[in-house]
């Protein structure tokens, strides 16, 4: 391994607390979060992608990817396909090697195992990762009637330490690897893509980095002077040019920068099919600047020269549906298509939050779901900041918000959706719900969670838990296989340290526990007692049992409830003595 590629291996270790594990197993990691990264819009926990040895068909880390969430288990498949009523899905393979060269038969053996693991009969023997992930490939394969924008897409990624020169031998092997992918006809797109040390170090690169852009924007207008902010414009802007803000060097849509976004991709609805019957047609196409409101883009960082801009750490606030059907119609979009674009330079928040709040006045969302998703999150991020360095947690209200941050363990960042999975298992008791595809929970912020007049502490407490237990996994302190309940052991720990019913949220009650169970996990002693004693309930309700597919249900989480409820003891009889 050359140098600066063992530096950046190291230093990603160190950020993500695997600096412990062998150097072959860091380096699975890294690759994972390096390939895999890039088609999730939140930070990444590689474990939840990186199999175990034993029985992994000789593949290092594999990715189900559905409507832009990592699936964990089977049934979310299924909800996706009910809630959203299409299914886009990306499967991702990686294979890393730290050898300082590409070699035909490694990537025969990687490309046999991914061919397998589409076998409804493998070859291969498989462990329990695999066959956790092959049953959520069998459901999405399932739900094929919802796969109204193409077949899944199938990307391999091969990562090494060397340097691919596009030997003839190895190039062949590699274009075998795609065509019997392809042959067996279940993929829109397949694709193998080798990632040399170069390619490790650009990546690397664009994973530290905020998303940036250059782009010729013609037809605008200046906007005047406004406090707080540096520049604004107004104007059109041409389809083909938007379509460099939003996608990747790959084509794919840029996930990230539609963070601040209110509501995600609603598919084809009436009012997006009408967007891409405009687009299709050469008789409409040139008035969609017209019929569409538009765009928002709010940069941190913007540079003029004449017409051309650079923008850089910006966000699309408004227009995550326009966005969508210009990436889907992109084949159809020419010359006439043009967008109209409110392109705006600010550091300061108070004004982000203040347009991301206008600008989606005009969309079906809650103003709870307003007031959560924007005032909430600033008083979370204040609250996590307050702590002393040792007990601090860092809330990422904006995506990469910590990306160039030094000293900072990637371990101790807090993502939004991952504080609402750990928030509702341990606080509304639904750990079945706090998967990747926790769609259903959103519905209820502004009421159940993120409600105006909670007490902070709640919230804190669950990063916290959450945070102690991926701890105790990396650390070995408990094993790997209960990681598929590690929801079920959150809501467990509540359960023990804190039964029901709760305070109020609201509550001075409420505050004073959440403290005094903080206090004891960030005693690493206690806290591991803590989650042993949690880990032992779930396994018993369980039965011993930890297939992720029974776990995640409800009738489960009644059980779990149940459990930890002492049964009452009949009454003792009494004898009067005469």
């Amino acid at each position: 391994m050359d140098r600066i590629t063992k530096s950046l291996l190291d230093e990603s270790s160190a950020e993500h607390d695997l600096s412990s594990l062998a150097e072959d197993k860091r380096f699975e990691h890294f690759a994972a979060l390096l390939t895999v990264g890039r088609f999730v819009s939140e930070a990444l926990d590689t474990t939840d992608v990186v199999i175990g040895a034993s029985g992994d068909s000789g593949i290092d880390a594999i990715a189900i990817i559905a409507n832009g969430a990592l699936i964990e288990n089977s049934s979310e498949i299924d909800e996706l396909a009910e809630r959203n009523g299409y299914l886009d899905v990306t499967f991702v393979f990686v294979q890393a090697e730290r050898s300082s060269a590409f070699e035909t038969a490694k990537i025969g053996q990687f490309s046999f195992g991914v061919q397998d693991f589409f076998k409804e009969k493998p070859s291969l023997p498989r462990g329990r990762d695999v066959i956790e992930l092959a049953n959520i490939m069998s459901a999405v394969y399932k739900q094929s009637s919802k796969f109204k924008r193409g077949n899944p897409v199938c990307r391999m990624y091969y990562v090494t330490t060397g340097t691919w020169t596009g030997d003839a031998a190895l190039e062949a092997r590699r274009k075998a690897a795609i065509d019997d992918l392809t042959a067996l006809r279940i993929f829109r797109t397949v694709e193998f893509q080798p990632v040399d040390a170069e390619g490790i170090q650009r990546l690397y690169r664009e994973s530290r980095n905020s998303v940036s852009r250059e782009f010729e924007f013609a037809q605008k207008t200046v906007i005047p002077t406004i406090e707080g902010v540096t520049e604004a414009y107004v104007g059109l802007l041409p389809a083909r040019e938007f379509l460099r803000l939003i996608e990747d060097e790959s084509g794919e849509m840029l996930k990230g920068i539609f963070y601040d976004n209110v509501r995600d991709w609603q598919d084809f609805n009436a009012v997006n099919s009408e967007m891409r019957s405009t687009l299709e047609s050469k008789n409409t196409r040139a008035r969609f600047a017209l019929m569409n409101n538009g765009v928002t883009v709010i940069a941190k960082t913007m540079r003029t020269t004449a017409n051309r801009f650079y923008i850089e750490d910006y966000q699309v606030v408004n227009g995550c549906q326009t966005s969508h059907v210009i990436h889907d119609q992109r084949a159809s979009i020419d010359d006439s298509v043009m967008i109209p674009l409110r392109l705006i330079a600010t550091q300061d928040d108070e004004i982000i939050g203040s347009i991301v709040k206008a600008t989606n006045r005009q969309t079906e969302v809650r103003e709870e779901q307003l007031l959560a998703l924007s005032d909430f999150q600033k008083k979370l991020e204040a609250y996590f900041n307050a702590f002393e360095e040792g007990q601090r947690l860092y809330y990422e209200r904006r995506s990469r918000q910590y990306s160039n941050a030094g000293g900072i363990e990637k371990t101790r960042i807090v993502t939004p959706g991952g504080l609402i999975r750990a928030y509702a298992s341990m606080f509304l008791e639904e750990p079945h719900r706090a998967t990747r595809s926790y769609r259903r929970i959103l519905d209820r912020v502004g009421v159940d969670l993120f409600a105006e007049g909670d007490k902070l502490e709640p919230y804190y407490l669950a990063a916290l838990a959450a945070y102690r237990l991926e701890y105790l996994f990396r650390n070995q302190a408990l094993h790997g296989s209960l990681r598929a309940a590690r929801y079920e052991i959150l809501l467990a720990v509540r359960l023990l340290e804190m039964p029901s019913p709760l305070p109020r949220m609201n509550s001075h009650d409420m505050e004073r526990l959440c403290k005094q169970l903080s206090a004891k996990l960030w005693d690493a002693g206690e806290a591991e007692q803590i989650f042993a004693k949690a880990s032992t309930m779930v396994l018993k309700a369980a039965n011993g049992d930890l297939d992720a597919a029974s776990l995640r249900t409800e009738p489960f989480t009644d059980a779990l409830k149940a459990f930890s409820t002492p049964p009452r003891r009949p009454p003792v009889k009494r004898t009067r003595l005469n």
